[in-house]
Parts: structure tokens; sequence; C-alpha cells
């Protein structure tokens, strides 16, 4: 007798999302596709695209669209990445100037190939957007380094407003979810940030892959000990048929619960409900 996981079929009605419109978003897919700017905005179909740029923030990817980590849960290609463009920071920072961005958001993928983990093209992007656009706001969503102090330190030295790292699933789900990462590893990350004198730490947390509430409890237990200010938590949505399934779809009052207690536990800003997205409302939580 085989048994079948009770996988659920079409997104419920929360999950619908209205169209981008408005005279800002308009302008910005114009300069997009206008300049061939790479904004994982539009690269990652992000629900919430439309409302980020009215409101005059952008997230961009840097050091490539190859990863060289494998996670269940991400539409990123895995694979040999390309060797690094040294151009990059310049192209990233004009992007940044011709959209008019007020906050900026840089992500990267993972570059376990690199001596440096990529830690240098980070530290050169942030420069080079400071030097660009002295009153843009900047929030780095950043690998875990593979815990490697030096390279995290070049983070720290750029000084971001916000310094983020995605802890993404509960300890449980950690090995499934995220392969190469480790849990702790990542706590640990977070912590070291804030204690080397990070202003504003985050981390988001993806649900639906299996998790229990306890363990969403425990999991935004664990951020906060490790002095985390602000955490975002989504639904997870499956990327194709090769990653893995959504086990459940969390509902809107579910959110609200998490989001009730990541506020009692002492986060600054906690983004819970099922459009949330690590960046959605970011250009806040610098205050």
């Amino acid at each position: 007798e085989t048994v079948t996981e009770n996988i659920p079929t079409g997104k419920p009605k929360w999950l619908k999302v209205k169209l981008p419109i408005g005279q800002k978003y308009t302008e910005l897919r114009g300069l997009v596709d206008k300049y061939s700017l790479n904004t994982i905005c539009t690269s990652g179909s992000c629900p919430n695209m439309g409302e980020c740029w009215g409101e005059g923030t952008a997230t961009f990817m840097i050091l490539g669209n190859v990863c060289t980590r494998s996670c269940g849960f991400c539409g990123v290609k895995t694979g040999r990445p390309e060797t690094v463009d040294w151009d990059e920071p310049e192209k990233v920072a004009r992007s940044i100037k011709i959209m008019n961005i007020k906050h900026a958001v840089i992500t990267s993928v993972d570059r376990d190939d690199l001596k440096d983990g990529g830690s240098i093209i980070w530290i050169e992007t942030v420069k080079a957007i400071r030097r660009m656009n002295p009153n843009t706001t900047l929030e780095t969503l950043i690998p875990d380094f593979q815990g490697i102090e030096r390279n995290i330190d070049r983070i720290v030295e750029a000084n971001p407003e916000v310094v983020s790292h995605n802890v993404e699933t509960v300890r449980r789900l950690t090995r499934e979810v995220r392969i190469q990462a480790k849990y702790d590893r990542s706590l640990e990350v977070l912590r070291y940030l804030k204690e080397k004198g990070i202003n504003r730490t985050k981390s988001g947390i993806m649900l639906g892959l299996g998790e229990t509430e306890e363990e969403v409890f425990q999991t935004m237990t664990d951020l906060r000990n490790a002095n985390v200010d602000v955490v975002t938590i989504g639904q997870y949505l499956q990327p194709s048929k090769k990653h893995l399934p959504v086990k459940e779809f969390i509902t809107p009052d579910q959110f609200a619960r998490y989001e009730k207690f990541g506020l009692e536990l002492g986060f600054r800003h906690v983004e819970s409900g099922p459009l949330v997205r690590s960046s959605y409302k970011a250009q806040k939580h610098i205050l």
C-alpha cells in the first residue's frame, strides 16, 4: 500500500496578487527594460514589486545568477558560477541612480567557489553605491560566508544601515531545505554581526514546508536570543516541480499569531503574512 502525502492543490484566495500598477512602477519598469537592469524583483517575479517600487525600494542581486549551493526551495540556478565581474559594483550603483532608489536591498548567490566568498565584491558594491547615491539607505541580505569571520568583517566595515541573513526554516528542516547550510551557523553569523556593532540585523523564515507552530515559535525565540531586530515571515511557494513541495498554506490568522508572538518577544519589526518576502517593507526597517 502506498501512502501519498496530502499536498494541497491550488492556491488559496489570500495568495492572489493584484497586478502592479501606478506611475512610479510604470516608469521604473521602463527604465529596467531600457537599461537591462538586473533586479531580483523582476527575475524573481516578486508579488510585491509594484508596492515596493512605488515606495522607492528595489532589490539587486550581485555575483551572477548561478549559485554554488542547491537549496531545495530556491529558484536560482545551481552550478559553476561565471567569473567575477569587477565592473558590477559600478553597474549596480548606476542602476540605483537611474531608478532613483531611496532604499536599496543588495543580495547575492552563495559563492563558496571564491576564497573570499564574494565579500570583496560585496564591500566594493556598497562603496560604489554610497559614492554615487549618498542619500540612498542600504540593506545587505548576505550569505553565511561559511561562517568565516574575516569575510563577514568586510560587511561590518561597509556598515550598511541593515544587515540581514535568512535562517529560512526551522532547525529540524534545515538539512532538507538548505542542504549546505547549518542552522546554528546562521544564528552565529547574526549574533556576530550584532556583536561587531551592526545597528540593525534581520532574518527571514518561510512557512509551509512542514514545520509546526511550536517550531516556528522556537526559531523566532532563537533569532531574538541572537539579538536580531527584525524578522520577516512568509509563505513558501514552489518555484518549479523539481523543488520542495508546499506541505501547507498558512492562513492569514496564523501569520497574525506569529506577528503578535514576535512583537511580544521584543523584535522591533515583524512582517508576517502570506505574501511577505525578506525585502518587504524594507525601507521602514532602518527606523
